[in-house]
C-alpha cells in the first residue's frame, strides 16, 4: 500500500462523510489500522466508532470483514455507507441464493468496500476467508465476545479462528461499553494479545441523567413523552410482557409506541426496527436487545422502565440517545421489586458474585447523593473532578436534616399496622387519611393516627423510601409490599440512634437546550420543521432512515446558516460531496422558498400560543418564547379550548387523574378554586393538571 498522508485521509473524511476534522483518536486509530495492526477501540456510542473502520476501507485493496451482532441491523449499516458512496453489501442467511451470489460476485469482483455479516453466518463464507479478498477485519460490539461483558453471545466466543487463519490481517475489535477484565478477555477470546488499545472518554456530556421513584411511573413517563412531542425515544423493560403492557397503555393515550422483544416473529420485529429508524414510529417500547448497532442519531431520550443489572448495559442504552451530540436525556426508574427480581435473575448463573456485585454498583449509583456522571464514569476508570451540572443530583442537591422524629413516627406505624400494610396504607394512617381501607379496618383508632399530617403524602414517601433504603425497614415484595421493621428498626425507636435523611426537591422546569454553534436557532421561525418534513419525504421516496439524508444536528446547522450556493453548503458539517450532489438542490430551493416567504412579514395576533401550539412546540418551549409563565400558557390553551380550538388537552393528562378530579369536583360541589382540589387530592395532582381537568369536565358537561 502507498503511503497515506493525513491530507488523504482528510479529503476521504470530507468526501465521504462530510467532516472537516476526525474526533477524539479517530485518526491515530486509522493511521494503526492502516498499518495493519491489530487494535481494539472503546469509544462512547456516538463518538464515531464505525469511521475508524469505515475510512481505512476505502484505502485497502480488498474488502473489510465486518461482524456484526444482529441480522436486522445490516441492511441499516450498508444503507448509511451507500447515502455517503460507499459501496457495501451484507450476507445473512436470511437471503435467496440469488442475493448471496451477488455478494460473491462484488467480493471476487472487488467492487464494494465492506461486507457485513452475523458470526452465525461466517461458515457460509470459507469460500472468501482468505487474504486474497479480506484485507481486514472489524468486529463491532466486540463486548459481545466476553463472558464477562453484559451480552455474553457464544457464536462471538469463536471467532478467534479468524486471526489464527489469516494471520496477516489487522483484526480491530469496537465496543462502547468495557471495564478492565472485559478488555483483557475481549483480546484474549480473539487471540489478539498484543492489539493496541485505544479508549476515548466515557463522558457523554449531551446526555442529562436522571433517576426517580418507581411511583406511578406509566403516568410519569406518559407526562414526559408529552413534554416531548415528536421526540424520538426508547422505553427499556426488564420483561417481554412489560413492554407490551406499556405500548398498550401509550398507544391508548394516543402516544405511537410499539413493542419490541425477542417473543415477536422475525418480520415483527425487522418491521417495528425498519418503521422506528425511519421516523414512521415514535417510540419504541422495548426489552433490552433492541438499538445494538443502530445508528438512528436522533433519539432524543431513553427510559429504563426497569433498573438495568449493571452499569455497562445502562451505559450502553442511555448511549442509544444524543448520537448526533445535541441535548439528550436518560431517565431511569428505581424500585426494590426490580432490584429483587434482578436478584432471582443471578441465581444459577454463572459468575454469580460478579454479577451480583455490579448489581450492588447499579444500586448504588440509583440511590446515590451525589454527582451520579462522577459514579458512571468512575466505574470505567475515568476520574473527573468538578460535579457534571447536567443530572439530577447537580440540578436539585439534596440538603440533609436531622429527621430521627420523622423516622420514628413512620417506624411506629409500621409497627402498630403489624407490618401488614403496603407504603400507600401507612402513609395514610401518618396522614389522618379518611378513605375506605382506613374507616373499614379501624385504623383511625391506632395511637399513631395522623401523627403525622403536617407532612405532604409525597414527602412522606420520599422518607420512607431512604428508611427502606438506610435499612430501617424493609418491603416484603412477596406479602403484597407490605412494610415491615427490621433489627435496625429497635436502635432508631429504642436505642436514640438518629437519622439523617434529605429534603424532597421539587423537579426544576426543563432546562433550555443547550446552546452552541448548531442550536442558537433552533425552530426560531419554522424553517427546522420545513427541513425535517422535506428530510422526510426524501427518505420516504428512497425508502430509507431520515437520519441518513442528514442528522438533526446537521439540519439545525442549514437551519442556522441558511446555505443558499454550493461552496456554502458544502460547508456544513455532515455535508459531503455525494450528499452535496443528491440533496444540495433541494434543501436550497427550500431556504430560499423560506426566506422569501418571511420577508413578506407576518402580522402577529393575540393567537399566537395557539400557533406555537400548532407548530409543536412544549409548553416550556411556548413560555419560554413568549416570556410568560408555564401556568399562563395552561390558561390560554384551556381558554382557547373552550372556545372550540383544535387543542388536544387529554394529551397533558391521564384518564385516572380525569376521574380523580371528577370524584373531588362532586364531593367539593362544583368548587372553581383550584386549591381545594389540590389539598383534597393529596397533594398528589399538580394545579396545571387540575386546571385542564376541570376544563374538560365543564366542556363534556
Amino acid at each position: 500500500m502507498e503511503s497515506i498522508v493525513e491530507k488523504d485521509l482528510l479529503e476521504k473524511l470530507k468526501v465521504n462523510f462530510g467532516y472537516d476534522s476526525f474526533r477524539l483518536e479517530q485518526q491515530t486509530i486509522i493511521e494503526n489500522i492502516l498499518a495493519k495492526k491489530d487494535t481494539l477501540v472503546i469509544m462512547p456510542t456516538g463518538g464515531g466508532k464505525s469511521i475508524c473502520y469505515q475510512l481505512p476501507a476505502l484505502f485497502f485493496t480488498g474488502i473489510t470483514l465486518v461482524i456484526s451482532p444482529l441480522i436486522a441491523l445490516m441492511k441499516d449499516q450498508v444503507d448509511s455507507l451507500k447515502a455517503n458512496g460507499i459501496p457495501a453489501m451484507f450476507y445473512n442467511s436470511s437471503q435467496s441464493s440469488e442475493d448471496q451470489e451477488k455478494v460473491f460476485n462484488a467480493v471476487a469482483d472487488k467492487t464494494i468496500k465492506l461486507l457485513y455479516v452475523a458470526p452465525e453466518s461466517l461458515s457460509l463464507l470459507q469460500n472468501i476467508l482468505n487474504q486474497s479478498y479480506i484485507s481486514c477485519i472489524a468486529i463491532d460490539e466486540a463486548h459481545c465476545i466476553s463472558a464477562w461483558g453484559h451480552d455474553f453471545r457464544p457464536s462471538y466466543k469463536q471467532l478467534s479462528f479468524l486471526k489464527k487463519s489469516l494471520p496477516e490481517v489487522p483484526v480491530i475489535a469496537l465496543t462502547a461499553t468495557a471495564d478492565k477484565a472485559t478488555q483483557e478477555d475481549i483480546l484474549e477470546q480473539l487471540a489478539v494479545p498484543n492489539a493496541t488499545k485505544y479508549i476515548s472518554s466515557f463522558n457523554r456530556e449531551n446526555i442529562s441523567l436522571e433517576v426517580r421513584p418507581a411511583n406511578e411511573r406509566v403516568q410519569q413517563i406518559i407526562r414526559f413523552i408529552q413534554k416531548h412531542p415528536k421526540e424520538s425515544g426508547i422505553v427499556y423493560c426488564l420483561s417481554r410482557k412489560a413492554t407490551e403492557q406499556l405500548a398498550n397503555k401509550l398507544q391508548q393515550n394516543n402516544i405511537d409506541a410499539r413493542a419490541y422483544h425477542a417473543g415477536l416473529s422475525f418480520d415483527e420485529r425487522a418491521k417495528t426496527q425498519e418503521d422506528f429508524v425511519k421516523d414512521d414510529c415514535q417510540i419504541i417500547c422495548a426489552t433490552v436487545a433492541f438499538g445494538m448497532g443502530i445508528d438512528k442519531s436522533n433519539v432524543r431520550w431513553v427510559i429504563h422502565y426497569n433498573m438495568p443489572k449493571n452499569i455497562e448495559g445502562y451505559y450502553q442504552e442511555i448511549g442509544r440517545s444524543g448520537r448526533d451530540g445535541l441535548p439528550a436525556k436518560a431517565l431511569l426508574f428505581h424500585s426494590y421489586a426490580d432490584v429483587i427480581q434482578l436478584r432471582k435473575f443471578i441465581e444459577g448463573t454463572g459468575n454469580k458474585e460478579v454479577q451480583e456485585a455490579k448489581l450492588d454498583r447499579m444500586k448504588q449509583f440509583a440511590e446515590a447523593t451525589v454527582c451520579r456522571r462522577k459514579i458512571l464514569l468512575s466505574y470505567f476508570g475515568e476520574l473527573i473532578e468538578k460535579n457534571c451540572g447536567n443530572c439530577d443530583v447537580c440540578k436539585n442537591p439534596p440538603q440533609f436534616f436531622e429527621g430521627t422524629v420523622i423516622a420514628q413516627k413512620a417506624l411506629s406505624a409500621i409497627y402498630r399496622l403489624e407490618g401488614k400494610e403496603a407504603m400507600g396504607t401507612v402513609i395514610d394512617v401518618l396522614r389522618g387519611a379518611r378513605n375506605t381501607t382506613i374507616l373499614d379496618k379501624n385504623y383511625q383508632e391506632l395511637k399513631t393516627y395522623g401523627v403525622g399530617k403536617e407532612v405532604s403524602w409525597k414527602d412522606w414517601q420520599h422518607y420512607i423510601i431512604q428508611l427502606v433504603n438506610q435499612g430501617y425497614c424493609q418491603i416484603a415484595f412477596h406479602l403484597n409490599n407490605a412494610l415491615q421493621l427490621t433489627e435496625f428498626s429497635q436502635k432508631v425507636l429504642f436505642k436514640g440512634e438518629k437519622v439523617q435523611l434529605t429534603t424532597p426537591v421539587e423537579i426544576k422546569k426543563e432546562e433550555k437546550r443547550v446552546v452552541t454553534k448548531i442550536t442558537k436557532s433552533v425552530t426560531k421561525d419554522g424553517l427546522f420543521e420545513r427541513l425535517r418534513a422535506l428530510r422526510y419525504r426524501i427518505a420516504t421516496e428512497e425508502n430509507i432512515a431520515a437520519y441518513l439524508v442528514f442528522n438533526d444536528a446537521t439540519l439545525r446547522e442549514i437551519e442556522q446558516e441558511r446555505p443558499q450556493t454550493d461552496q456554502e453548503f458544502l460547508g456544513i458539517s455532515g455535508v459531503g460531496q455525494r450528499k452535496l450532489e443528491v440533496y444540495g438542490g433541494e434543501f436550497m430551493e427550500e431556504i430560499r422558498s423560506f426566506i422569501k416567504e418571511k420577508k413578506k412579514g407576518r402580522k402577529d395576533t393575540t393567537l399566537e400560543t395557539f400557533k406555537l401550539y400548532q407548530e409543536g412546540f412544549t409548553i416550556d418551549e411556548i413560555a419560554d418564547r413568549r416570556g410568560l409563565k408555564a401556568q399562563t400558557i395552561f390558561s390560554h390553551l384551556s381558554k382557547l379550548y373552550l372556545e372550540g380550538k383544535d387543542i388536544s388537552l387529554d394529551k397533558f393528562i391521564t384518564p385516572e387523574e380525569i376521574n380523580l378530579i371528577a370524584n373531588a369536583k362532586k364531593v367539593l360541589k362544583n368548587e372553581t378554586a383550584l386549591k381545594p382540589y389540590f389539598e383534597f387530592l393529596g397533594e398528589k395532582i399538580p394545579y396545571e393538571q387540575i386546571r385542564i381537568g376541570l376544563t374538560i369536565l365543564q366542556k363534556k358537561h
